[in-house]
């Protein structure tokens, strides 16, 4: 019997085998939906106490308190999942947008991306929101590693605030077409060639305009200019029959000096006039600095026009002179029109503003020295009959060029209590000074620095860090349910209850 048995199992297949084995595989499969069922009620049941909880749990059973191991280009870092659901929508704290770089392997993230970068981004999301550059690492890397891990917008704005960065105001540009040529020709010289050639010649129409301030004040050439403005004084201060008599200087329009200074004019207000026009906002445009500016540098020049052409007037000007005089002053902030044009003088200005602290702290102690040593010098010298320190605010000057160590000389002390008290306020002088000065040299190579790294408009194509580049499209996106959080790592664990880190 045994043998004939044997004999059919070795000649043909056994009906009644086949369903033996066909019965154990069912029971096997019912045997496991009932551990399965068992354990998601466990999970269920887990789930709930955990979010009575403060923390939370995932679906696949791995509470937020247990580690997340990310491989940054070789450098192992371990986490809480808490830590990074701190921040769900940057790409660690969620689950799907990290699940590309999830490698099954080695149950792990790889992150094929800056490793220095990578300690700021984890105290990012150990501090709850603190980003601090390395002070190793350039601007322009840690700005592109931060948008890689998206940590939002928000962040950014907040991070190049405390990096010094100005707040850029979006502006719109002109509704028309033509206003929008002419907004970016006259205002953006980097925007097209002929913009940059406008640029260029603004700048040299500046530097002539300057060259002519300066240079008519020579003597060779400033005693025409004096004996027509003592004239037109005297014409309508003395009496008729003296003025009549003088001789008439020659006219102000033939001087070479002004017809110049009225090309460099015409240039400055067709310039102005067509950034006026084409501006997208006219009250945007009166409150810019820059065009404060450019009004002022041509103001002078019709002043001084519209005196020139009331000469003939018999209109007695009352302080003529002073009046004209203090307006041409306002000529030399011209100068400042190249700051359009100049990084240089940006850079400056962004540092004085920088400073404006520090600025303040070193004439607040100036102002203090100067009472102090101002004081003590009147009367150290008090008993000297010929001293010139004839009262305190006499000796403010004196205390304001011993301290700034300029020393012009003009006021000495000559008793041996008062050398004493002046070489107390050179030195009490070099030491204040010296004070708020690193801080302002700080800022001004930091700013420097930051424009020549901006500079960089090479566009680079980082490598992708995802080990499954091509892949992503064909994973199917994990079926939503409802909860907190969604599993990611789960499909890739062993156990449910084993830290990740663990798992390796």
């Amino acid at each position: 019997m045994e043998n004939s048995e044997r004999g059919d199992e070795g000649g043909g297949p056994d009906p009644g085998g086949a369903a033996k084995d066909s019965e154990a595989e069912k029971h096997k499969q019912l045997k496991e939906k009932l551990n399965s069922q068992e354990k998601g009620e466990q999970e269920i049941t887990v789930c709930q106490k955990e979010r009575s909880s403060p923390g939370s749990v995932w679906r696949s059973g791995l509470t937020l308190s247990e580690r997340l191991a990310i491989n940054v280009s070789g450098m192992r870092y371990e986490t809480q999942l808490r830590t990074l659901a701190q921040f769900p929508d940057s790409l660690l704290g969620d689950p799907r947008r990290r699940l590309p770089y999830f490698d099954p392997l080695r149950n792990e993230l790889f992150l094929d991306r800056n490793r220095s970068c990578f300690d700021a981004i984890l105290y990012f999301y150990q501090s709850g929101g603190r980003l601090r550059r390395p002070a190793n690492v350039p601007l322009d890397i840690f700005l592109e590693e931060v948008r890689f891990y998206e940590l939002g917008e928000e962040v950014v704005i907040r991070f190049k605030a405390d990096e010094g960065f100005p707040r850029v105001v979006e502006r719109p540009l002109p509704a028309t077409r033509i206003q929008r040529r002419l907004w970016m020709l006259f205002e953006h010289p980097e925007s097209s060639s002929g913009a940059r050639i406008i640029a260029i010649v603004s700048v040299l129409v500046i530097v002539v305009s300057i060259l002519i301030f300066c240079l008519e004040t020579l003597p060779e050439f400033r005693n025409e200019k004096e004996a027509r403005e003592e004239y037109f004084y005297k014409y309508h201060t003395l009496p008729k029959n003296i003025s009549e008599s003088m001789p008439l200087p020659s006219s102000a329009f033939h001087d070479p000096f002004f017809l110049v200074e009225s090309m460099c004019i015409c240039w400055f207000s067709f310039e102005l006039l067509m950034r006026f026009a084409s501006a997208p906002s006219k009250t945007l445009f009166f409150k810019d600095v820059m065009n404060i500016i450019d009004f002022s540098a041509i103001l002078p020049y019709f002043v001084t026009l519209c005196t020139e052409l009331a000469k003939d007037n018999d209109a007695t000007p009352a302080g003529s002179l002073a009046i004209i005089r203090v307006i041409r002053l306002v000529r030399v902030f011209r100068i400042f029109k190249l700051s359009r044009h100049s990084k240089g003088l940006q850079i400056l200005g962004q540092t004085l503003r920088a400073s404006m602290r520090e600025l303040g702290l070193l004439i607040f102690f100036l102002f203090i020295g100067v009472i102090i040593f101002s004081s003590a010098i009147y009367f150290a010298e008090a008993d000297y009959a010929e001293t010139t320190f004839v009262s305190i605010p006499h000796a403010f000057w004196w205390a304001v060029v011993t301290m700034t160590t300029v020393g012009y000389g003009d006021m000495t002390p000559v008793t041996m209590w008062g050398k004493l008290v002046g070489s107390m306020c050179a030195i009490a002088g070099v030491l204040t000074i010296s004070l708020p000065v690193p801080v302002i040299v700080s800022n001004f190579s930091y700013f420097y620095h930051r424009e020549t790294e901006s500079e960089d408009n090479t566009e680079y194509n980082h490598i992708s860090p995802s080990p499954w580049e091509g892949e992503e499209e064909e994973l199917e996106e994990p079926r939503e349910e409802e909860g907190d959080y969604h599993g990611m790592e789960a499909i890739c664990q062993g156990n449910a209850g084993e830290p990740l880190a663990n798992q390796v």
